[in-house]
């Protein structure tokens, strides 16, 4: 076990069926969100405009490498944009749907390139790169 708790042990054996798990999760996060955006009509240039805003919450940084982390991963989880498209769905507002989908794809996106929710020790010490640093590997 490491100091995060992860279990290195068993990876040592053969290909890790995580990475490749999370990678089919993201290309899933980012087909449903470009569905979404599709099918609610809004211009693709916003999509285009929009689609790096949540790396904003990079200036998290600005307060110190654990307050960085926290805002960074908020930003950068599933769970905000869900509820987003959850209330614009509520009050009927497609444009809070269409800005849960851009937060979807940034997101989805991301992780497929490798970029992951940060841990406080360093900005690119990483869950994904944590899982891509296993023994045998470079």
């Amino acid at each position: 076990m490491t100091e995060h708790g992860i279990d290195r042990s068993a990876q040592t054996h053969g290909l890790s069926p995580v990475p490749i798990l999370l990678r089919f999760e993201a290309a899933a996060a980012l087909g449903l969100g470009l569905a979404a955006y599709a099918y609610l009509g809004f211009s693709w240039w916003i999509l285009a405009a929009s689609l790096l805003a949540p790396d904003l919450a990079l200036l998290g940084y600005l307060g110190g490498a654990r307050a960085g982390a926290w805002i960074y991963d908020l930003a950068h989880t599933y769970v905000a944009p869900l509820a987003l498209a959850l209330v614009g769905y509520l009050i009927d507002q497609p444009w809070l749907m269409a800005g849960a989908a851009i937060w979807t794809i940034h997101i989805a996106v991301d992780r497929l390139v490798g970029y992951g929710l940060k841990f406080p020790t360093d900005p690119t010490d990483t869950h994904l790169s944590r899982l891509a640093a296993r023994p045998g590997r470079a």
